[in-house]
């Protein structure tokens, strides 16, 4: 195929004695590009009927409500999956989960904040003070992630779930059991 002879203009500019022809980009490769930036404007403006459904933003919404009612779901056949702060509260109530939180306690936590959770090394546990909030999901938060900076590993890394949870809920519940001689009060009070 020949080109037209008119399309291939030689520019006027020249670098280091070399000229260059302005050869313009075949017709289909420039409508594909003008395709392209109709698409990304409607896309933008989330146009129903550009992909599928009715638009990104409400296919978005409803993943995000089948999300909710799985998590739910699943919150309801197994409370530990999803802990909220009235399941972790209600589990200080279950002697198995209580059993098991004292053991992990006594076994990995009682070298720095004491049997009695009276305060050591780390925190006192038992007062109304807290570092990295006192909420019990915040307190299950720190539990399993651990505050590496202050000492306290991530007891998730070498913990299984159950273990971590039982810990936290044991932690909870020794709320206001006054030990003897206790650690002074660090952090900032919350309420209950």
């Amino acid at each position: 195929m020949t080109r037209d002879p008119r399309q291939e203009k030689l520019l006027e500019h020249n670098y280091d004695g070399i000229q260059e022809y302005d050869n313009p980009l075949p017709r289909w490769w420039v409508w594909i590009f003008y395709a392209t930036i109709l698409f990304a404007v409607l896309y933008w403006f989330n146009v129903p009927g550009i992909g599928t459904g009715k638009g990104r933003v409400a296919n978005y919404e409803a993943e995000m409500a089948k999300a909710k009612a799985q998590q739910e779901a699943l919150a309801a056949k197994n409370p530990i999956a999803v802990d909220t702060d009235q399941s972790l509260m209600a589990a200080t109530h279950d002697p198995g989960v209580m059993a098991l939180g004292k053991e992990v306690f006594t076994s990995t936590c009682a070298v720095c904040h004491r049997p009695d959770g009276g305060g050591n090394i780390g925190p006192n546990l038992t007062d109304d003070f807290w570092l990295h909030g006192g909420k019990p999901a915040e307190v299950l938060h720190t539990v399993t992630m651990g505050v590496l900076e202050k000492g306290m590993p991530a007891w998730s890394q070498t913990l299984p779930p159950a273990k971590v949870r039982a810990a936290a809920v044991y932690v909870l519940s020794m709320h206001d059991s006054h030990p003897k001689d206790p650690k002074a009060p660090q952090g900032i009070k919350v309420e209950e």
